[in-house]
C-alpha cells in the first residue's frame, strides 16, 4: 500500500511533534481515511464471528448484535471500541451526504456533518464497546437523520 504522508510521521515543526493525522488529511485525503478505515482488530473480530464489514449501516447492526467477547480482555477492549469508532465512521461518511472526516487541533478524528455536527466517532465506538450503548447503528441513525 502506498502512503506517502506517512512519510512525515517524525518530521516536527516549531518543536512539536505534529500529528500524523493532520498531515495526512492535509497532503492525500483519501488516503487517510483508507487508512481510518482499515480497523483490523474489528474486522478480524467480525470475520471470526462470521460477520462481514462492507461499509454498510446494515453491517453496524450486525457488530450490535455481537457477544462482546472483547470486554473480557481489557488490553484488547480500548482497541476494539477504537476501531469500532473508526468503522462507524468510515460507514456514516461512506453514505451519509456531505459527511467528511475532520481532525481536531489536538489530532481527534471526528466526523463533521453537513449541517457542521461533529460526531466523536472514537468516543462513540468506546462506549459501544465497553457498555453496549448507544449501539453504532443508532449513533448512524441520528447522524443520516442529521440530528
Amino acid at each position: 500500500m502506498n502512503i506517502p504522508f506517512l512519510d512525515s510521521w517524525r518530521r516536527r515543526r516549531g518543536g512539536e511533534r505534529t500529528t500524523v493525522l493532520v498531515s495526512a488529511f492535509e497532503r492525500d485525503p483519501e488516503g487517510a481515511a483508507g487508512l481510518l478505515a482499515e480497523c483490523a482488530l474489528l474486522r478480524a473480530r467480525a470475520q471470526e464471528a462470521g460477520v462481514l464489514l462492507d461499509d454498510t449501516p446494515r453491517s453496524l447492526e450486525a457488530l450490535d448484535q455481537l457477544p462482546p467477547r472483547w470486554r473480557e480482555d481489557p488490553e484488547e477492549l480500548p482497541w476494539v471500541g477504537n476501531d469500532a469508532g473508526l468503522y462507524l465512521g468510515t460507514v456514516i461518511v461512506r453514505t451519509v451526504p456531505g459527511a467528511v472526516w475532520d481532525v481536531l487541533p489536538g489530532g481527534r478524528a471526528v466526523v463533521r456533518l453537513a449541517s457542521g455536527r461533529e460526531i466523536d466517532v472514537v468516543g462513540a465506538g468506546l462506549d459501544w464497546a465497553i457498555t453496549g450503548s448507544p449501539q453504532l447503528s443508532q449513533t448512524y441513525g441520528e447522524a443520516a437523520e442529521g440530528r
